[in-house]
């Protein structure tokens, strides 16, 4: 089975409301869509959202380093030599991770339909289901708490609360959300890099006083303060995540030697693709410490492809896989299927990716 051809497709899809963080509001999940097809008529897909206030990644310069670097190189190819082809896809350019991970999962995608199996049994998985939080956007203290009673009606029993962005009205947030929800729904904090170190020490330290009950704190403080992060870890008792500080492997390495955070969350769009994924988690779980598998704005198909990572690695013990249910419409024709807060993995090869209802353009 070689590659024949590489197709993109940009994509635009309306959200149900307004998703707000610390870091941007969005009104639309964009993406472009990879279609890698074999000499076989086998079909990979993948895709990449543009995420430039975290990854620095725009639409355009997805598509024009897909096409100029990546996959020239990979045209003709044969998927038996796939260990070389996500090097390849690895190494071909520096940073544009996102442009990366789309070829990467595409690329595994196809090859698990090589091997007539689904992706997450040959990455040495057996579990076909996960459990996701769901994200409620940031706003004032009464609107998120109505938006979580309305997300736990719906059979959702995990919240992740974006906060960060006032630091004095953040106790209030999540004050109102844990008195709407009762204290039977796990609630976790995602302050998008919005507090200083002090700023977050004081914050988690009263949240801990009040016994509201936060699971995790995910990357309080901005991103290359990795002596804050450190800092925030050694001075409360809630585990502290690494998100936006860790993109890489070697990202990883230091904080972990620096035991600057409990957790990591690994992310494609941050780290380029599986290949890379499973460096991460290797080495995370060398140091004994436990991996998030989490997502940007994107739809149902790089929810997918990090469902079906997450499901074959024992250490990846929690999921934020929720973006495809923040969409307005679902295009993807297969892949991930969600009931409350549960995640069903589809039964075909590879992804079980089947098509895209496609309202879009070509690049």
């Amino acid at each position: 089975m070689k590659v024949s051809k590489i197709e993109l497709i940009k994509q635009s899809t309306p959200l149900k409301k307004p998703f707000k963080t610390a870091l941007r509001t969005a009104y639309a999940a964009d993406e472009m869509i990879v279609r890698i097809t074999a000499d076989t008529g086998e079909v990979g897909y993948g895709a990449a959202p543009p995420t430039a206030v975290i990854t620095g990644d725009t639409i355009h310069s997805i598509a024009g380093n897909i096409e100029e670097f990546i996959a020239p190189r990979l045209m003709n190819q044969d998927l038996d030599e796939i260990e070389n082809l996500l090097h390849t896809v690895s190494s071909v350019l520096v940073n544009n991770n996102s442009a990366k991970a789309a070829v990467d999962m595409a690329l595994y995608d196809l090859w698990a339909k090589k091997n007539k199996a689904p992706l997450y049994k040959l990455l040495g998985g057996s579990r076909s289901k996960l459990e996701t939080d769901i994200t409620i956007s940031v706003n004032a203290p009464e609107e998120m708490a109505d938006d979580a009673h309305d997300a736990v009606q719906q059979g959702i029993s995990m919240l992740k609360i974006k906060v960060g962005n006032d630091a004095k009205l953040d106790l209030d947030r999540v004050t109102a959300v844990r008195e709407r929800v009762g204290k039977d729904v796990l609630i976790r904090l995602d302050a998008n890099q919005g507090w200083t170190r002090k700023e977050a020490v004081r914050i988690i330290r009263q949240m801990e006083d009040m016994d509201l009950q936060i699971e995790l704190v995910e990357q309080p403080v901005k991103a290359h303060d990795l002596e804050g992060l450190k800092f925030v870890t050694d001075q409360v008792e809630t585990p502290i995540l690494a998100d936006e500080s860790m993109f890489s492997a070697r990202d990883a390495l230091k904080i972990l030697e620096m035991r600057a955070a409990d957790l990591v969350n690994i992310k494609l769009m941050k780290c380029g693709g599986i290949y890379q994924a499973l460096k991460i988690n290797a080495i995370a779980e060398s140091y004994g410490v436990e991996c998030m598998l989490g997502c940007m704005l994107e739809s149902s198909i790089g929810i997918t492809a990090a469902a079906h990572l997450a499901a074959a690695k024992k250490n990846i013990t929690r999921v934020d896989l929720d973006s495809a249910l923040l969409l307005a419409e679902n295009r993807v024709i297969g892949g991930v299927q969600y009931k409350g807060s549960e995640i069903t993995l589809g039964v075909g090869f590879g992804l079980g990716i089947e098509g895209i209802q496609l309202s879009t353009e070509y690049v």
